[in-house]
């Protein structure tokens, strides 16, 4: 005979098994729960991200295009301001040819000639261009191009003496070097 006691024990056996597993389902789907729920959020912040991103990179073009737009504009102004200076020039020259035609006085002619010429070289001074002084200076190959070698016991060798296109700098970058003739001991000696 069995008693009550073994007969519950028998009976409670399974159903602890599958109290057991139950409760294991329970917590794995728990688990997948938190798991999803982690996901979803994650998923979120990186939709989050990805609009800032976009957002950032929309305003970063328009600021590009933006800036170009300035220097442009920029640009474009000071070429007016120039080409308004040069305009002034071009008015004088424009007098010079009216009274070279009117007059057989060269002395008033050659002077309106150097006013504008003064005026031109004026206007470019003040947008920063200057003229290299190459005459009596040592010759140096980033402001100046040798035209030819000229024999001299009157100067230093490699100096030079004669100019034969002036050079110019452009707010402190060459913009034309001078073409120079340069004293040469050498050439004085191959002559002799």
């Amino acid at each position: 005979m069995i008693t009550e006691k073994q007969d519950s024990a028998v009976h409670s056996k399974p159903e602890g098994d599958q109290a057991k597993k139950p409760s294991k389902r329970r917590r794995v789907s728990k688990k997948v729960r938190m798991l999803e729920e982690a996901l979803e959020a994650e998923q979120a912040k990186s939709k989050e991200y990805l609009n800032q991103l976009k957002y950032l990179q929309a305003d970063f073009d328009n600021y590009q295009k933006r800036m170009v737009r300035e220097f442009q504009q920029v640009a474009q102004r000071s070429n007016e301001k120039l080409i308004a200076s040069v305009l002034n020039v071009v008015d004088d020259l424009e007098r010079a040819i009216e009274t070279g035609r009117k007059t057989e006085n060269t002395d008033a002619l050659l002077e309106g000639v150097e006013m504008v010429y003064k005026n031109l070289y004026g206007i470019l001074e003040r947008e920063g261009l200057t003229r290299i002084e190459a005459v009596g200076k040592p010759f140096d190959p980033s402001m100046h191009e040798i035209l030819a070698k000229v024999p001299t016991d009157d100067h230093e060798d490699g100096i030079v003496i004669e100019e034969a296109r002036k050079g110019f700098m452009f707010k402190g970058k060459v913009m034309r070097s001078s073409v120079v003739m340069i004293a040469s001991k050498e050439a004085k000696s191959e002559e002799k």
